[in-house]
């Protein structure tokens, strides 16, 4: 669910050759991308357009279902996850990771990227989104009727000079140029300038000879009934 580009799905595809693998996306514009990196691994590609609501699936269509930072974006992601475990066989696994921003910290301390952080929120919050979904995982697959659930956290980790770049050059493009971007202006949450602000924040952090980033993940494997 949520395959954007394609590079995860691709190593799943890889994994479970040849077994089917369905990539879903809610946008029909990063699938072309996707084909194509298909195509260069090699693996059977199987793409489609769909809402994770309501899947065009019959019942029990899978062995696991998966989605990676898809849950914080989406307005019910109860709804969702009981979906996904309708489409999912008796006995089989969800596997959902999300970030959970508020527990997003970095070295050195920049006013500019505490007001990106609570700006990030504050976006997601108007988009009626859940940016601190990964502490939320196990309440929400409660609230859908899923109980047998192991959670665990990962991190993601910003610190070599090739790490910083990506990172920092990834955000100060998106903190200017990007949805986040539109949204936050149209919402009256920042102005251009303000978030001009915001992207040379990230150009000093990249450039920080010391420059650290962390960001906590939470995973759940979900036994289906």
């Amino acid at each position: 669910m949520g395959c954007g580009p394609g590079t995860i799905t691709v190593d799943l595809a890889a994994l479970v050759a040849p077994g089917r693998v369905l990539r879903l996306d809610v946008s029909p514009d990063p699938l072309d991308e996707a084909r194509a990196a298909a195509e260069r691994a090699g693996v059977p590609a199987e793409f489609g357009v769909g809402d994770v609501y309501a899947l065009d699936l019959p019942d029990g269509s899978f062995d696991v279902v998966h989605a990676h930072q898809v849950l914080q974006h989406l307005t019910d992601p109860v709804a969702a996850l009981r979906e996904m475990a309708r489409v999912c066989r008796p006995g089989g696994m969800i596997a959902v990771r999300d970030v959970d921003y508020a527990a997003t910290t970095w070295f050195p301390l920049d006013d500019g990227l505490d007001r990106w952080l609570e700006l990030y929120s504050r976006v997601a919050r108007a988009n009626d989104a859940e940016p601190d979904a990964g502490r939320r995982l196990v309440s929400w697959a409660h609230a859908a009727g899923l109980r047998d659930v192991t959670a665990t956290t990962s991190a993601w980790c910003f610190a070599t000079p090739d790490e910083r770049r990506w990172w920092g050059d990834s955000w100060a493009g998106r903190a200017t140029a990007s949805s986040f971007a539109e949204q936050a202006v149209a919402y009256g949450l920042a102005t251009p300038a303000g978030l001009d602000d915001i992207a040379a924040a990230w150009l000093r952090w990249r450039d920080a000879d010391d420059g650290w980033l962390g960001m906590l993940h939470a995973e759940l494997l979900v036994r289906v009934p």
